[in-house]
């Protein structure tokens, strides 16, 4: 069906319905339902009402009529209805069309009719009686009087007509000049992630004017001052995180080039247009709910009324979730209201929207269903409503859920279904530990069964695993309130845990939770899952059963790339390459520990980098490098030779002036106990970006979004080193060079063992001159050259003063010296690493040219490998 075809489809329903209440004698007189100018009462859903001037064209550039209008509105009412319901209806009239005067109208009109809905709003100095679009003839009559935008509050009445706590946070996206509906898609994507790191899952609406409007559903236990202070917050770090694009603020000056998130949306006395509302703009556009995915798509745009039904005729409404929860909220009898002459109407919506029998105050799985789509997702999705099992002891279940924020899921039987709580940091196993539990819907009791990966872009996309499953006795269940159980676990053994609410008004506070292992334990207590190792628990989940020593742990390491072979970016990851000191920073309650490559402690020499404790939000191992920025804000190797080895407090200090460094986190290796190195890339760097907060001196890089020539390019114009591929689907490989990461340099830099010394001329005499310099082969140390240039006086005098103690009679090469270097020569033992730029390899494996660049003290002689040149080729023999 075509937008054409449906629009003509809705227009004929209207007068379709009509006349099927009215009889006969009230069909339309002309073809599509055209009547006479003059008016007609016709019979809507058991109402009687006026439609009139139904040819009158509303939108001139579209030639859109009233009767259009009112066939549109009166066929997406099913969808509609929800995200209007019980909210005071603001509306704006355009009577004589978009090109002519807008009325804004709150009071509903002494000429309206009386079963219109209603409930009164006590303004300062006024009252005012606000119409509730509860049903489809309210609606068409908000249609008939040309009301194109009808505009709500994120708050509902109860059935008394006082206003509830809200229900919905909304944020408006609002282009400035020269930025559009791509802008808003990308910050829309950003505060998505925010939201999800709050717990809520928020859906994108095409605004139908500009913009996008973010909806996420609330527990209606937040006051609009509360709601309203947390989306100011969000506003306000996005502008933080994205300062050349989002504006916070509410200055219309400073709007150009930027997208300004209205957070004041949700404001008790502020309103939103309502999703699947007309806009009254040049062409007949709707407040459109959209998927994720669309924002993605290119030549993305506002949606017109055809194209709007035509999608929910198809595919429903892609809003439901936001209008189900606030729905299961709120009034006691959240499935029926009453007007003010104390008639009790149904609800609207059950017709449209209740397909598994029984009322939503009874279906505790109904905001389950709303959430998930069963042609989409594995996910069981029973259509009964739930009932409570007679058969045995009730069932628990713990699942490994690595999604956008890794968790673990916490699930009781209880009264039919099964209670859920999300975990961010799992279970704990010491009674001196509290860990948060956020509780989420109700799930069926089938979901404890499931295992299997939720499609990306649905509710929960990611895999879901199961952790450990059984039964367990209910000692205290205080709904609301309290719950002590224990577990009796196939995998974990018995464990007693208590789940306590932690009360409180504000924000999200109402749905948290904590989870505690109480010091009373059941006798035969198995030991804990972090001591354990099992098929079913760590080796299958890549957990081990006891994380390895901080001080034993080590980075993988990339291997030097021989070609440019073309690799598909969906297959790999392109990052930047950073010159600096490869470092693993562990977080934990003794602050930050930093170590290098080969193990050295480099805590105490980058004081600085403690900042790193107030920006990760567990305790875990990260992976990184160490930079020092030049006056062009570049990593600068050269800038960073001055902090490395300092050891004295003033002397460190003094260092941390003049050059500060910033740690670059681009790896996660453990996070709260869990062993994450068996994970794809892919899943680390989403642990990563949910762990760590960026800020102050901490910076975590996103992966370039291109091919590796792109990269390349980029890389070159940023003045990087070069440019790592990761394969998506690696694992971490510990400790090892892999050929999971590949690496690229623009400049050929190669690490080398310090094997002697040569004595300088000149002002040099009697010091050193030059270094000879060795790479480790099969058959020992390899001689490569000797480097003279590049030193300071300061370095030469370093360096002497680092090679005296060691000294040594013979040649530490395993390959032939030239003669004229072995003459005057002293031999060291080779225990320090350097780095030198040269500009390449000649064909008897000498460098041309090196230059030096500074100690490696992060390396060990054994790490060293032979890198190609910039090039990657290796010319004739050297003249």
């Amino acid at each position: 069906m075509g937008p054409e075809d449906a629009g003509t489809s809705a227009r004929n329903r209207v007068w379709t319905a009509a006349a099927h209440q009215q009889g006969t004698s009230a069909a339309p007189q002309r073809q599509h339902g055209a009547m006479s100018s003059s008016g007609q009462r016709v019979l809507i859903a058991g109402r009687s009402l006026t439609l009139t001037n139904l040819d009158k064209v509303l939108y001139p550039a579209a030639g859109t009529t009233k009767r259009d209008v009112i066939a549109y509105f009166e066929a997406i009412a099913p969808w509609m209805i929800p995200h209007v319901k019980d909210r005071p209806v603001t509306r704006k009239r355009w009577a004589d069309g978009v090109d002519g005067p807008v009325f804004f109208e709150k009071n509903l009109p002494r000429g309206a009719p009386d079963w219109i809905a209603h409930h009164t709003i006590h303004h300062e100095h006024h009252d005012l009686e606000y119409p509730v679009a509860d049903d489809l003839p309210t609606i068409v009559w908000l249609a008939q009087q040309a009301a194109l935008e009808l505009h709500v509050p994120q708050w509902r009445f109860d059935r008394d007509g006082q206003p509830q706590f809200p229900d919905r946070l909304v944020l408006d996206l609002d282009p400035g000049d020269g930025v559009g509906l791509r802008e808003c898609a990308e910050v829309a994507g950003a505060a998505r992630e925010i939201l999800h790191g709050m717990g809520l899952d928020p859906l994108p609406v095409t605004s139908g004017s500009k913009g996008i409007h973010l909806y996420a559903p609330l527990d209606g236990t937040s006051s609009t001052a509360d709601v309203s202070a947390v989306a100011h917050e969000l506003a306000r770090a996005l502008e933080q995180d994205m300062p050349d694009l989002v504006l916070s603020t509410m200055s219309r000056a400073e709007r150009a080039g930027k997208v300004f998130v209205d957070w004041s949306q949700n404001n008790g006395n502020k309103t939103t247009i309502a999703p699947y509302s007309l806009r009254g703009t040049s062409l007949p556009t709707v407040a459109a709910p959209r998927r994720w995915d669309e924002l993605t798509e290119p030549g993305l745009r506002q949606l017109r009324y055809e194209e709007v039904l035509e999608r929910a005729q198809d595919h429903g409404d892609l809003l439901h979730p936001v209008a189900a929860a606030a729905l299961a909220v709120g009034r006691p009898d959240h499935g029926r209201w009453h007007s003010d002459d104390g008639t009790e109407r149904a609800d609207a919506t059950r017709a449209s929207h209740d397909d598994h029998g029984g009322s939503a105050a009874d279906d505790r799985l109904a905001r389950y269903r709303s959430m998930r789509d069963p042609e989409r997702t594995p996910e069981p999705v029973p259509v009964d409503v739930p009932t409570v099992r007679q058969d045995g002891a009730p069932t628990f279940v713990i699942q490994e859920h690595h999604a956008t924020r890794d968790h673990y899921d916490f699930r009781l039987e209880h009264d039919g279904v099964l209670v859920s709580w999300a975990l961010p940091k799992g279970e704990p196993t010491d009674p001196a530990a509290n860990h948060l539990a956020v509780q989420t819907e109700d799930h069926p009791l089938e979901y404890g069964g499931f295992e299997g990966i939720i499609p990306a872009g649905e509710y929960g996309g990611g895999t879901v695993t199961i952790w450990d499953s059984g039964t367990y006795d209910c000692e205290k269940w205080r709904e609301g309130a309290e719950v002590i159980v224990t577990l009796h676990g196939r995998t974990r053994g018995s464990r007693r845990v208590a789940l306590l609410h932690t009360g409180g008004r504000g924000g999200r506070e109402t749905k948290n939770w904590l989870i505690h292992r109480t010091k009373e334990q059941p006798d035969a207590l198995d030991p804990p899952p972090a001591t354990r190792r099992t098929a079913a628990s760590g080796e299958r989940h890549g957990q081990r059963s006891t994380l390895a020593p901080f001080a034993e742990r080590r980075p993988m390491l990339a291997t030097p790339a021989r070609t440019r072979s073309p690799l598909d970016p969906g297959d790999w990851a392109f990052e930047m390459k950073w010159d600096g000191i490869r470092a693993l920073a562990a977080v934990g309650g003794d602050g930050v520990q930093l170590r290098s490559r080969n193990g050295n402690d480099l805590t105490d020499q980058y004081p600085e980098l403690q900042a790193l404790a107030d920006h990760v939000g567990v305790d875990g191992v990260l992976d990184g490098e160490i930079v020092a920025l030049d006056e062009h804000g570049r990593p600068s190797f050269g800038q960073l030779q001055g902090r490395m080895g300092r050891t004295g407090a003033r002397e460190i200090s003094a260092a941390a002036r003049t050059a500060p460094v910033r740690f670059i986190v681009f790896d996660v290796l453990a996070a709260d106990g869990h062993d994450l190195t068996r994970l794809s890339y892919t899943h680390r760097r989403e642990a990563l970006a949910t762990i760590v907060d960026p800020g102050d001196v901490i910076e975590v890089p996103p992966a370039f979004d291109g091919t590796l020539d792109d990269a390349m390019t980029e890389s070159r114009s940023l003045g990087l080193e070069g440019v790592v591929a990761k394969r998506r689907s690696s694992r971490y490989a510990e400790g090892r060079r892999s050929d999971a990461w590949l690496k690229w340099k623009h400049h050929a830099t190669q690490e080398v063992v310090v094997g002697g010394w040569r004595p300088g001329a000149g002002r040099r005499a009697g010091g050193v001159g030059s270094l000879l310099l060795g790479v480790p082969g099969a058959d020992g140390l390899a001689y490569v050259g000797k480097v003279g240039t590049g030193f300071r006086d300061r370095d030469l005098d370093d360096i002497e003063r680092m090679l005296r103690p060691l000294r040594r009679v013979t040649s530490p090469f395993s390959t032939d010296v030239p003669r004229a270097d072995q003459a005057d020569a002293h031999w060291v033992t080779p225990r320090y690493v350097a780095e030198v730029e040269f500009t390449e390899w000649t064909a008897g494996g000498r460098l041309r040219h090196p230059s030096w660049r500074g100690w490696r003290p992060d390396k060990r002689p054994e790490d060293v490998v032979r890198e190609p040149a910039a090039e990657m080729r290796e010319l004739g023999a050297e003249a």
